[in-house]
């Protein structure tokens, strides 16, 4: 199999884990060889409920004996669609009310582009540096990393970058921005919370000159941070907010919200505005609304506050530099990119799954499934802590 991988399926770097995967349940990952993995990764805060949840299994199996995709996006009306998207107005602050599904992250940045022009009748965007929204070729045009985009050269024009946290580059955005996108905490960036209100004076700029502002909720959201947005922390709200990772419990989905007003000027002038075959996918759309039901009705965002303090009370150690993040998405600093990667690698042959950042190359990754239990935590972090003390024993700081 391993061979065949390497052959017939195309890599997006030189040197992939290459772990052959058997099943997975819960908290664990179980690979051919009958080695068990705990998860402190989650498909990338993917896996909201972690591997296989019932909830999530049971809504895609009673689906699968009904219909599958039966008709291009917004054609006909399927009830998985409709329940979710109307389950998100409901959870999300006025105006933002109505949702246009996809099947990525990525594709829903690029339709928040597409309406930002549609609704403004500009053409400028303004991004953050460091920032990461996906790889087509619109998303990587805001992306904030020339090093990741040189060779795609040239991108889509009129977009410039401001640093996050940077009030003074706030009197860029004018009457010529269409639309302002942010992670509302930068992920690949080394998970960059906002700082001193930063959100909610970008959020007054943009009223004061007429752009809009576009939150990228792919990573935080769906209660990652302890609320169900992250941006619901800082007082503000966007104009579209952006969805996608930890919506589907595990199944491929994105989203894109905003007013009705809004959203409703890619039906016409022109028609077809945005469009897509597969978004709203009856059975991907079931398996995300019984995600999105299980994390607001029952206390898993709460317990993800509560996990974190587990976390940073636990993972104490002179390699150990920093913790950053809110909740279930935590990274810990450590003190050179060679350290970084000796972690992830001995890890994994301990059994325990971390990963990297795009760009940080000081970060471990921690965003386990909302789910973890404290016991899980608590193994898998005496793993890392058993790795840092053999690096330290044979490494000089």
């Amino acid at each position: 199999m391993k061979k065949d991988f390497y052959r017939y399926q195309a890599q997006t770097t030189p040197h992939p884990l290459a772990m052959e995967i058997s099943h997975a349940e819960g908290s664990y990952i179980f690979s051919t060889d009958n080695k068990k993995y705990l998860d402190f990764v989650a498909g990338v805060s993917a896996c909201s409920l972690g591997h296989r949840h019932p909830r999530v299994v049971n809504a895609v199996k009673e689906q699968l004996d009904k219909y599958l995709h039966v008709m291009v996006y917004g054609e006909y009306i399927q009830k998985p669609a409709v329940e979710l998207t109307k389950l998100l107005a409901s959870l999300l602050p006025d105006p933002l009310e109505k949702t246009y599904l996809t099947n990525s992250g990525t594709e829903a940045i690029e339709g928040s582009l597409k309406l930002a022009r549609r609704v403004t009748g500009r053409s400028q965007i303004i991004a953050a540096k460091h920032a990461y929204h996906g790889n087509t070729m619109g998303s990587m045009s805001v992306m904030g990393f020339e090093e990741r985009k040189q060779a795609f050269r040239p991108l889509i024009p009129d977009v410039s970058f401001i640093t996050f946290n940077k009030e003074e580059g706030l009197q860029n955005i004018t009457e010529k921005t269409a639309g302002v996108i942010l992670e509302t905490i930068q992920g690949g960036a080394g998970f960059i919370e906002p700082i001193n209100g930063y959100l909610k004076k970008v959020r007054e700029r943009c009223n004061e000159v007429g752009a809009i502002l576009i939150l990228d909720e792919i990573q935080p959201g769906f209660g990652r941070t302890g609320k169900l947005f992250g941006f619901e922390h800082y007082e503000m709200t966007p104009d579209i907010v952006v969805m996608g990772k930890g919506m589907g419990g595990g199944l491929p989905i994105g989203a894109f919200t905003a007013s009705s007003k809004m959203m409703d000027q890619l039906q016409d002038n022109p028609k077809l505005g945005h469009i897509t075959t597969f978004g709203g996918n009856p059975v991907i759309a079931a398996a995300a609304l019984a995600t999105l039901q299980e994390i607001t009705e029952g206390d898993l965002m709460a317990e993800a506050l509560r996990k974190e303090k587990i976390f940073r009370s636990l993972l104490v150690h002179p390699l150990i530099k920093e913790i950053r993040g809110v909740g279930l998405m935590l990274v810990f600093m450590t003190p050179s990119a060679e350290i970084t990667n000796e972690i992830i690698l001995k890890c994994q042959d301990k059994g325990l799954i971390l990963f990297w950042l795009l760009f940080e190359p000081l970060a471990v990754r921690i965003t386990p499934p909302l789910t973890i239990s404290e016991k899980e935590i608590k193994e898998g972090c005496q793993i890392i802590l058993d790795v840092l003390n053999e690096i330290g024993n044979h490494k000089k700081f």
